[in-house]
């Protein structure tokens, strides 16, 4: 089921209606309808994988337990150790073992040796990379002794399967999302509201500007040969696009759902094409997943702590893993390691927390300085995203080749007006709303109530006019 179609358009104000009215209150039949309708969202995907999702739930469950009422320190460490096998196994195996295979033949075929090798034909389980996350920071604050466990095991398995984040994150933290399901939650008419107008914001980022883009960059990649190199920038720029509409869209989506029900989300994305610098655009990409890796990878490896060697060897660790998360290709793995070497000078030098800040916050424009480092930083971007895109190594180094000759120069091939007067207007509202939580937050919120109504309902039309043909979320196949 997912977030743009009919079904989900259906299967939410029944929820909803449900939840706030004919519980009446009680929370703890809120969260068991909660728990029914996200396993029926699961489940219409394929409901044999529910079935995984379950029992990667009873095991963190019952491993919280396990280790806080544990007698020893050893016994603690056996079911800690137990927790991680089991869902690092469950990930491995689904998601990464053909890869494994495929690379040791391949090695093997280097040194002579000809291998037939055994792989799995198994479909990838939808959201296994984040409900799989969910559980080891909640396994791993509790061995750390900085949360309890929760015994109530639907409290706890309403926070991995909450539907909103069951199958794109974002990645929650039992010390945030936990204490909201375990309270009283009211009604609030401005808290809904605020949320639809996210949802719709979303809506508009996947429909229109991810799938717009999607047509244009799936062209040029799928045969790029093709093509011109002026054709291949635009195409890559495009794809930039398509994947932040794509998962910020998901995210926004995601949040305004949740708020519907009372519930606040970590937030994902704080307008990450906006930033000065690399560093800066990593506190604002994937925000969730880039503070998991920091709390449970760099910091335990040591951080910032250590010398020089130490920051720099720990960066390439979070950034190869991460790449490494994204999928079983050794695109994701270069993808991870440039911007690993993109961030280096930061950490060289040192300037890695020198833009916290919001780009011209409290101005209008930006002056030329940061234009220039926005620039800068959204071509870097792009470059590590045609990694990200590619099949395999091959075409993207074909890819990024073509953009480096000569027909460069030419006149790009097959851009549609609409496609970039849509991205001006987006990138004008994204802009104009970067000091807020999402882009339409506080848009209108002084205009007469007509004019407001008016601005929502162009959105709406403009969705389905101008709504690009369906792509599934690009983040479903992590």
């Amino acid at each position: 089921m997912l977030f743009n179609s009919l079904e989900f358009a259906i299967f939410l104000p029944i929820v909803f209606l449900l939840y706030w009215f004919a519980t009446k209150g009680n929370m703890k039949i809120q969260n068991l309808l909660l728990l029914i309708s996200s396993y029926f969202f699961y489940s219409c995907w394929d409901y044999r994988f529910l079935f995984l999702l379950i029992f990667s739930t009873v095991l963190d469950y019952v491993t919280g337990l396990k280790m806080h009422d544990a007698k020893s320190e050893g016994l603690k460490k056996f079911w800690f150790w137990l927790s991680i096998t089991i869902n690092l196994g469950f990930l491995g195996v689904f998601k990464y073992f053909n890869f494994f295979a495929d690379s040791f033949a391949e090695a093997l075929s280097l040194v002579g040796f000809q291998a037939d090798v055994w792989t799995l034909k198994v479909i990838l389980p939808v959201g296994i990379s984040f409900y799989t996350f969910h559980g080891l920071s909640y396994v791993i604050d509790i061995y750390k002794n900085r949360i309890k466990p929760e015994r109530n095991f639907i409290d706890y398995s309403v926070f991995v399967s909450f539907f909103p984040l069951l199958v794109a994150g974002p990645i929650e933290r039992a010390t945030h999302l936990l204490p909201q399901i375990q309270r009283k939650r009211q009604f609030n008419s401005q808290n809904a509201v605020d949320g639809l107008k996210q949802i719709l914001w979303g809506l508009f980022k996947k429909m229109v500007i991810a799938d717009n883009c999607a047509i244009y960059a799936n062209m040029v990649f799928n045969d790029s040969s093709e093509y011109s190199g002026s054709t291949h920038v635009v195409a890559a720029i495009f794809f930039a696009f398509q994947i932040y509409g794509d998962f910020s869209g998901y995210s926004d989506i995601a949040l305004g759902t949740a708020r519907l029900f009372g519930i606040d989300l970590l937030r994902n994305f704080a307008f990450p094409y906006f930033s000065r610098d690399i560093a800066e655009f990593w506190r604002r990409w994937h925000i969730s997943l880039s503070t998991w890796f920091r709390d449970y990878l760099y910091i335990p490896l040591g951080g910032s702590k250590g010398g020089t060697w130490m920051r720099i060897r720990n960066t390439f660790i979070i950034f190869l893993v991460s790449g490494f998360w994204h999928g079983a290709n050794w695109t994701f793995i270069v993808w991870g390691f440039l911007n690993a070497l993109f961030i280096l000078p930061s950490i060289l030098f040192s300037t890695n927390r020198n833009h916290l800040d919001i780009v011209a916050q409290g101005k209008t424009f930006a002056n030329f300085k940061e234009i220039g480092a926005i620039l800068v930083t959204f071509s870097l971007t792009v470059l590590g995203w045609i990694f990200f895109r590619a099949d395999n190594l091959t075409d993207a180094f074909a890819f990024i080749g073509k953009i480096f000759s000569i027909s460069v120069f030419s006149k790009p091939e097959g851009i549609t007006n609409s496609t970039v007067w849509l991205l001006v207007a987006f990138i004008v509202m994204e802009w104009l709303g970067r000091e807020e939580q999402y882009a339409i937050a506080k848009t209108g919120i002084n205009w007469p109530k007509p004019l407001r109504w008016i601005f929502y309902y162009v959105i709406v039309i403009v969705i389905f006019e101008y709504r690009g043909i369906s792509q599934q979320f690009i983040y479903f196949q992590f």
